[in-house]
């Protein structure tokens, strides 16, 4: 079957947060469409929230299924959930539903792991090693340190060189080797997989008014520049650095495709503020397909019926359209 027809396997995230209301939702919004999914988790939890569930032995039966209820590959919980009250007692049931989502899309059975929200905190108390779901991802592939995150809404796509550590710790970790690196991989993933012919990059400078000429910081002239020379010689259309308090208006924003950011934030403030809702988290760098809806676990209303699904149908869509784009028919 060509990857792009294969169910995309969705991961619970934390059975306490709003992860299975968001997925009833998204299943409502997508069951008379194309795009097909299983998840990897609990049906009784998918079921609270007033949807058909149906557990299943394997993903190939998504296809019989998918229109008359949700398809689980099933994995058992540790403890009771209750909405809003995260229990670390779970948390191997979390990584293993990421685990098991990896294997399925990585052994062809699946066209994309589209994984709902965790917590890093309730993992880290049962002992989870890496900083977050990317590195944890990339592990899982066997490509640590390869990964890189992309976000995306349908204004702006925007990639962090440096990510879950300290802005202190940023500062430090940001190279020209790193910031190369990036770039070649988001530049590779944007022709194979959201089939830009030609990426336009833009690099942000790491200091206000991109240093202005090493008056306000030296970085972009001993860091950032060196890179763009090496990506330019590369063959890449890539622009900057460029002062990043007007990167993203929207006449700048119109002319680039993606904006490498040196740190986190500066690249999740412009995103989360133009498009929280319809934001998408995908990692690149990897040999499948992972998307993620752009935000967390929101204990605070989890259980409500208030949760918005609207990211989570996004990154099932953008998963989709990404598969079709890696293997086109």
């Amino acid at each position: 079957m060509p990857e792009e027809n294969r169910p995309l396997a969705l991961t619970m995230g934390d059975p306490a947060g709003i992860g299975p209301e968001i997925t009833a939702g998204a299943w409502q919004a997508l069951r008379g469409g194309t795009i097909r999914f299983a998840v990897v988790g609990d049906a009784a939890l998918i079921a609270r929230h007033g949807v058909p569930v149906r557990d299943i032995g394997t993903i190939a039966q998504v296809a019989d299924v998918f229109a008359q209820a949700v398809p689980v590959l099933p994995v058992a919980l540790a403890a009771p959930v209750t909405p809003g009250q995260p229990d670390s007692r779970n948390a191997g049931a979390i990584t293993t539903s990421i685990a098991r989502a990896v294997e399925l899309a990585r052994n062809g059975q699946a066209g994309a792991v589209v994984t709902n929200p965790i917590s890093k905190i309730v993992l880290k108390k049962a002992g989870f090693a890496y900083p977050g779901h990317t590195e944890y991802l990339a592990a899982l592939c066997n490509v640590p340190g390869r990964e890189v995150m992309m976000l995306a809404c349908p204004e702006l796509r925007v990639v962090p060189i440096t990510i879950h550590v300290s802005l202190r710790r940023a500062l430090d970790e940001l190279s020209t080797e790193g910031i190369i690196a990036a770039t070649r991989t988001t530049h590779a993933a944007l022709i194979r997989d959201f089939g830009i012919a030609a990426p336009r990059i833009a690099m942000a400078g790491l200091n206000p008014h991109a240093g202005e000429d090493g008056s306000m910081g030296t970085e972009e002239q001993t860091l950032i520049i060196p890179a763009i020379e090496t990506l330019r010689r590369d063959g890449m259309d890539i622009t900057g650095p460029w002062p990043p308090d007007t990167l993203f208006t929207p006449p700048a924003r119109a002319r680039y495709d993606v904006a490498m950011c040196m740190y986190h934030d500066q690249a999740l403030i412009p995103l989360k503020t133009i498009d929280m809702t319809n934001g998408v988290n995908t990692t690149l760098g990897l040999p499948i397909i992972r998307t993620s809806p752009d935000h967390g676990t929101a204990f605070d209303i989890a259980g409500r019926g208030v949760a918005d699904p609207a990211s989570l149908v996004a990154a099932l869509r953008m998963a989709g359209r990404m598969a079709e784009h890696r293997n086109p028919t």
